[in-house]
């Protein structure tokens, strides 16, 4: 019988389901989604046990229309990071779950960074913002000191869907070490970070190794229709798998991948952090560490875009069943490098890396009379990349060479976004095929974990061939020019990004 595993990704906005047999082939997907609550400009939280509900389904949906329950040999955890729900110590839920979006701690993300945040950030590697856990607990303890008495555990979204399927309490390490509470040097949960928030051990989650296996839970395995006999392994965070998805894992490759938002990423062997606290550094396994930044502004600039500016290209789009990305792309070739001087700061939602500002805000500059829709649609995808070289920059201090790039997401389904990223970089970008690459990095490190490939590196046995596009010399050097005026502008506006958000309020 052949046999197959599942990796097993829940994102922001929807739980994948990915099943591939054990030689690393892609057979199968499904996807339950479920929304992002927003009720206000700083609140985004779900429900998770809607989120529970559409993972049980996905699985179930996924092995019944494969007919694998029998031949599951393991199911592997991918998931979104910085997310938090509080239970009280009958393990009833005294909140939602909250994710990285929710910026309501931006206050105390201000004070700890005013005091002794750095400190914290070079020993957690998770720099000091709202996203982080150890931020929305300072907020909890502050704003409500009722609710915070009552708390009995403290997880996040992967460790509460774990816990139903495993019956098992326990968070991995890569998860842990983005909740900037883990100690990157003793892999133990930080005693200044738990005696500054009062907290004890016991309300964590045990910690383990993201190669741990469990096995299921008698009823979740029937819920699903697989076999009590399909193990479970914990894996790690979305971000540190998608390297491993892509084959990203030797220091000097360079993972980026822009979904809905983005991240640029390298392994390295020692836990590194930033004097600036300009990247974060997580853990994969005990001899192998990310270091990278987030973005918040990836692919959900373009969405903006299409329903705030194209109207007409969505128009165009229904009357004859085209996709409206692609008639707005076709508009922005006919726009040279540079967008004839416009550009675009991306900081619609706030930004994470490189500026970890949750009130910076977007901008075009330079607009003028000339400049048309398609002018504005370039501008938004150039900006998208600028934002991510900005961090490159800030990674390649870390680093001694860069080997090669290599890039995944949805944006790779665009011929202009990976142009344009390779002549923005100056280097030769791979894009893999590879399918989604954090259930398939989680896959990767579950057969290393069962003792069925000897080291990470093997990973390059189960990527397909790259695609690659070369730099465009005369562009590159054209927006080296504009990255300058990038970063100044920037800077410039980033003393005015406080009292815009008095405005907004």
């Amino acid at each position: 019988m052949k046999r197959h595993m599942i990796g097993l990704d829940i994102g922001t906005t929807a739980v994948k389901a990915v099943l591939f047999d054990t030689g690393g082939t892609y057979i199968d997907k499904e996807t339950g989604e479920y929304p992002l609550h927003t009720p206000d400009a700083k609140t985004a939280e779900q429900d998770p046990d809607e989120i529970l509900e559409r993972t049980f389904e996905t699985l179930r949906l996924l092995v019944t229309r494969n007919g694998c329950g029998g031949s599951i040999e393991f199911i592997s955890f991918s998931s979104a990071m910085h997310s938090m729900i509080l239970l009280d110590r009958k393990g009833e839920r005294l909140t939602e779950c909250i994710t990285w979006a929710d910026s309501r701690a931006d206050k105390y993300a201000d004070r700890l960074n005013e005091d002794d945040g750095i400190e914290i950030y070079h020993r957690t590697g998770t720099p000091i913002h709202p996203m982080s856990p150890l931020v929305k607990l300072l907020h909890f303890k502050n704003e409500e000191p009722e609710l915070y008495m009552q708390i009995g555990k403290i997880m996040g979204i992967k460790e509460y869907v774990f816990a139903r399927i495993s019956g098992r309490y326990a968070v991995d390490r890569s998860i842990a070490s983005s909740m900037g509470m883990m100690n990157l040097e003793t892999s133990e949960w930080d005693r200044e970070v738990l005696a500054m928030l009062e907290l004890s051990p016991d309300q964590l989650p045990a910690l383990v190794d993201t190669t741990d296996i469990f096995n299921m839970d008698g009823d979740a395995a029937g819920d699903i229709g697989i076999s009590r006999e399909t193990k479970l392994h914990i894996g790690a965070s979305d971000g540190v798998l998608a390297n491993l998805g892509v084959n990203a894992i030797r220091e000097g490759d360079i993972a980026i991948t822009i979904g809905t938002s983005g991240a640029i990423r390298t392994v390295i062997d020692t836990p590194r952090t930033d004097e600036k606290m300009r990247t974060f550094c997580y853990h994969l396994t005990p001899d192998a560490f990310v270091i990278g930044g987030p973005v918040n502004s990836g692919g959900v600039i373009l969405r903006w875009v299409r329903d705030e500016l194209c109207q007409q290209e969505v128009g165009e789009a229904d009357s004859c069943g085209r996709d409206p990305y692609e008639i707005m792309t076709e508009a922005a070739k006919d726009v040279p490098a540079g967008s004839n001087g416009l550009i675009f700061h991306p900081y619609l939602a706030g930004e994470r890396a490189p500026l970890w500002d949750s009130k910076a805000a977007g901008s075009f500059c330079g607009l003028t009379l000339s400049h048309e829709r398609k002018h504005m649609i370039r501008a938004a995808m150039e900006g998208v990349v600028y934002n991510l070289y900005s961090v490159y920059l800030a990674l390649r201090e870390q680093m001694t060479e860069v080997h090669s790039i290599k890039a995944s997401g949805g944006f790779a389904r665009s011929t202009l976004w990976k142009q344009l990223m390779a002549d923005v970089f100056g280097e030769v970008l791979h894009v893999p095929e590879s399918y989604e690459s954090s259930a398939f990095g989680a896959c990767i490190l579950g057969l290393y974990a069962l003792d069925e490939m000897e080291n990470l590196d093997e990973a390059s046995r189960f990527i397909g061939e790259d695609e690659v596009y070369s730099p465009d010399e005369e562009n590159y050097m054209k927006y080296q020019d504009i990255m300058s005026a990038y970063i100044e502008i920037g800077r410039s506006l980033g003393e005015f990004y406080g009292r815009m958000q008095e405005l907004r309020e």
